[in-house]
């Protein structure tokens, strides 16, 4: 039990919580408790030193919307923002209640009126039946495609925000490691590659924004009613994706090329056709670093995305900093310090998550938080 959760910790990145296990389980007491002092304690002390300078500080800082918020209103505001969210899901739920409760009822009378008009009967009542049970089909498929109108409460936000990264993350993995592997086996195409990664690697989010968005508008233009996603989810994406290639991209082609060469002889001795020789050698050789590149670009993509989603106006985490911005109060500044903190703590998350990915697809034991 003890092994198994040292090894959970240790997988997950919070080996920092390895001495308390040991010290549950008896091992050498003195050394355990100095390491949790070290680890866990003065970390927790130099963040209760933080609260309470924030608490001094906040009480004599005045702006325009009113004094800075304390960390105990900043609580209070982050369980409003949930409370606010348990309301629209209850609004919701009795929204697509109510509109199913009125597709049936749409669909019912359709049924009974082609059930009249199949008993015979004058032709003009017959008729007049007929465009009744049609024009209740179209209500009931009117009403069975209308969705809830209200507005996304702060975790719907958060979850549209992990989609968009997401989306350009992968997105931005699917060009960064074929052309970083092409890179790293070819000199000559790394060679006529290399500018293009000088040049877009340092440009900023806000500078692709635009023409994205201008590009996505005169490319997509699908009716918004039929449309899969909207314009200002895909102009996020897009943008999160050019701005968070470049690291993976050079992760793997660095680690490409840095692959011991007794391994590419041995595929060569092997005759291995490129494709075997890509999965068998170069990918499983080149995933630690690669998996370096793609912890750094999902970062990157986060810290992207917030600004990307300030401008798009696409829902997000950004657009309800933006709003809470627009709208200037107090209140509203305490919320969006509930924001910084979702954000600084996803993105944390989102770091262990690829540390544990790492780890199971690499033989790699050096991976470090």
């Amino acid at each position: 039990m003890k092994q198994f959760l040292i090894n959970g910790l240790q997988l997950t990145g919070f080996s920092a919580f390895e001495p308390v296990v040991r010290l549950c389980a008896g091992e050498n007491r003195p050394e355990q408790v100095r390491k949790i002092t070290q680890l866990l304690v003065m970390p927790a002390v130099a963040f209760l030193m933080f609260l309470g300078l924030w608490t001094i500080g906040a009480a004599s800082v005045e702006t325009r919307f009113g004094k800075i918020p304390n960390p105990r209103q900043v609580w209070v505001a982050g369980q409003s923002l949930f409370a606010a969210h348990r309301e629209t899901v209850q609004q919701r739920a009795a929204f697509y209640v109510e509109r199913d409760a009125k597709v049936r009822v749409h669909t019912a009378k359709a049924a009974e009126m082609r059930a009249a008009a199949a008993v015979p009967a004058n032709a003009a009542l017959k008729e007049r039946l007929e465009k009744n049970a049609v024009k209740q089909d179209e209500l009931a498929s009117r009403t069975a495609r209308r969705k809830f109108s209200g507005s996304p409460s702060y975790l719907d936000q958060i979850l549209t925000s992990l989609k968009t990264v997401f989306t350009g993350f992968v997105l931005a993995s699917l060009v960064a490691i074929p052309v970083g592997i092409l890179c790293g086996l070819s000199p000559t195409f790394m060679a006529c590659v290399n500018p293009f990664i000088q040049i877009f690697k340092p440009v900023s989010p806000l500078a692709w924004l635009p023409i994205v968005m201008i590009v996505v508008g005169a490319v997509y233009t699908t009716d918004p009613s039929e449309a899969w996603f909207e314009k200002s989810f895909i102009s996020s994406a897009l943008t999160v994706a050019l701005c968070s290639l470049w690291p993976t991209l050079v992760n793997t082609a660095l680690a490409v090329a840095s692959i011991d060469k007794d391994y590419i002889n041995v595929a060569r001795v092997l005759r291995l056709g490129p494709v075997t020789r890509v999965f068998k050698i170069i990918l499983p050789a080149s995933l630690p670093l690669m998996f370096t590149g793609l912890r750094i670009s999902l970062g990157v993509g986060w810290m992207v995305l917030i600004a990307a989603e300030m401008l798009a106006q696409n829902p997000g985490l950004g657009k309800f900093v933006w709003d809470m911005f627009q709208n200037g109060s107090s209140e509203t500044l305490a919320q969006i310090m509930v924001a910084v903190f979702t954000i600084g703590i996803i993105g944390f998350l989102l770091d262990r998550v690829m540390i544990v990915c790492q780890k199971l697809v690499s033989f790699d034991s050096a991976v470090s938080a």
